[in-house]
This record gives structure tokens, sequence and C-alpha cells, in this order.
């Protein structure tokens, strides 16, 4: 049988490949970010290409991503309802960056900002108060090496505000305890220095102390004999694993709400607005890029200027 030679890709398609490398090696986006934007934008060349249309660059035009963005709003979610907006607004921030590039590179396309973002709600963000916080730190038994691994986790993140990938990505030889910071690459390839509180420290040596074993990540399983031959990466706790670790404690301790390691994150920003640190260095704690990103913290602001308005206003006898 002859060889059928290569396939003919759409110039979208051989275009949206060279974007997603562009991503990967230029902008050091990360693989979950780099998944994400394919799939949008797989979903737009397969609509496109439902319409009989030619997938040109030329073809991208208001009319058509209208089209598209009613096919979106209609679409199943397969969950008995259809795509919520904020995830139609994925697909619209991956059509208007792929453009965005595309006019970076000499490319006669339509204009991204001929795109409007869907308006969504605006995101509310779930935190604990200090009564809940010290209530989540102190779920873990002490009986145990696992117990006193995951005290030291649970220490870390409200300590840091760390993300649960970067979390699981530290290694013991890169985490500082005598002057208790260390530097970590975040989301997007952003570098910050992170600090560790005395109790984390305090947690972490002796959940170190406890430690036979020579394997480098800082958090690993404890389940079985180990063997140590047995590669670092195996040893090393997943985000999944910490996520449904979490999740066991919050269930034991009867939480109002269900903690996630990005709950704990949440409650590191708000604790530090509500000891008044400034939205910039909370930004750069937390290792935002942007600082619209941390401005969903605002919340605990806006409440303190209202006790504020409550305590004062009217006071003055004029």
């Amino acid at each position: 049988m002859p060889d059928p030679g290569p396939i003919n890709q759409s110039e979208i398609a051989r275009k949206v490949k060279d974007f997603l490398e562009y991503l990967q090696v230029e902008r050091g986006s990360s693989p979950l970010t780099i998944r994400n934007y394919k799939h949008y934008l797989s979903r737009f060349m397969l609509w496109m290409e439902s319409q009989g249309i030619r997938e040109n660059l030329t073809d991208i035009n208001q009319d058509m991503v209208r089209s598209f963005r009613v096919f979106l709003s209609n679409l199943p979610d397969g969950q008995g309802s259809t795509l919520a907006r904020r995830t139609q607004g994925y697909h619209v921030i991956a059509l208007r960056s792929f453009l965005k590039w595309l006019i970076k590179n000499d490319f006669n396309v339509m204009a991204p900002d001929k795109i409007d973002l869907p308006k969504v709600e605006e995101r509310k963000i779930e935190f604990l108060t200090g009564e809940q916080v010290d209530r989540m730190l102190n779920a873990p038994s002490q009986d145990s090496i696992q117990g006193k691994r995951d005290k030291a986790i649970l220490e870390v993140l409200f300590s840091t505000g760390l993300r649960v990938s970067e979390l699981t990505k530290l290694d013991r030889d890169k985490v500082n305890l005598d002057t208790k910071e260390f530097g970590i690459v975040g989301k997007g390839g952003k570098a910050r220095v992170v600090f560790l509180s005395n109790r984390a420290t305090d947690w972490l040596i002796k959940y170190l102390n406890e430690r036979t074993d020579h394997f480098n990540p800082l958090f690993i399983h404890h389940k079985g004999k180990m063997d140590p031959t047995t590669p670092d990466e195996y040893m090393r706790l997943t985000p999944r694993s910490v996520q449904r670790m979490i999740k066991k404690y919050s269930h034991k301790m009867k939480m109002p709400m269900e903690v996630t390691p990005h709950k704990l994150r949440h409650s590191f920003a708000t604790d530090l607005l509500n000891a008044g640190a400034d939205i910039r260095s909370v930004q750069e704690m937390l290792g935002h890029k942007n600082i619209s990103t941390t401005q969903i913290y605002t919340h605990v602001t806006n409440k303190q200027l209202k006790d504020i308005h409550a305590a004062f206003h009217g006071k003055g006898g004029n």
C-alpha cells in the first residue's frame, strides 16, 4: 500500500501548533496551561470544520467568532446544563491570545480587542477563619510519621501560601531551615522567595528528624517497607495525594466547607491583608504575575473600610 504522505493540515492548525510551541519554549507556560489552550483552540477548529469553513487565518472574523460563541453558549457540559460562562470565557481568552501572537508575528488577522470577553460573576473566595485554621492545623495525630508529615504539610501551606504543585516539588536540600526561606519557580516560570513561620519550621524539623531515609523530596509516601533503591520521584507525594489528605482532615474536623490546598492559600492571603499587609506585598508572596489576580482578595479590605465607616461616620458632631 503506498504511503499517503504527510497530512494536509489547515493553515490555522499549523499556526496553532506553532503557537503552542511558543507558549512552551519562549513563555515557559506550564503543561496544564498548554493543555488547556490546545483544548480550547482544537474545539474552535473542530467547530470551523463542522461549519464547512476553510480554516484559513483570514476566515477568522467577527461574524464567525459570534457564531462560535453562540455554539459555546448552547454546548452541553455533560452534567445536564450548558457550558459555564467562565469556561466560555476561557475559549475566548485562548482565541484572543492566539490572535495577539499572530499579529506579533506580522500576520494580517482580526484584531483581538474586537472580541469582547463575556461578563461573569465575580469570583467568591472561600477562606478559613483563624479558629478554623487552628482546627485544621491540629487535625493530624502525632502518633505516626504520616501524622507528623501531614501536620508539617498543613503548617507549610498556611505559612507560605504555596500552590499544592509548588509544595510537592520541594526538595530537602533546597529548603533552608536556618534562614527559614527558600526560592521557588512558580506558575508561568515566575521566581519568588518563600518564607517559613517559626511554627512551620519547627514542625518540618520534627518530621524530618523522624525520617531515616535518604530520599530528597521534602514530602514522601510512608506506606509499606521502603526500598532505598527506589527513585526519588516514585517516593514524592503528588498534588492529588495532598488534596485527598486535606479533604480527609476537613471531614474529620467537620469543617463548614470542604477545605482544599487552594483554600489554605486563600486563607494565607486574607490573613496577611487582615493584619495590614499591602496588596503589592501579598501579590509578590503569592507569586501572581498581575495585580488584578491578587485583587480578588479585596473583599477583606472592603470589609475593613466598611467597619471603619460604621465606627467613625457621623461621629464628628457636624
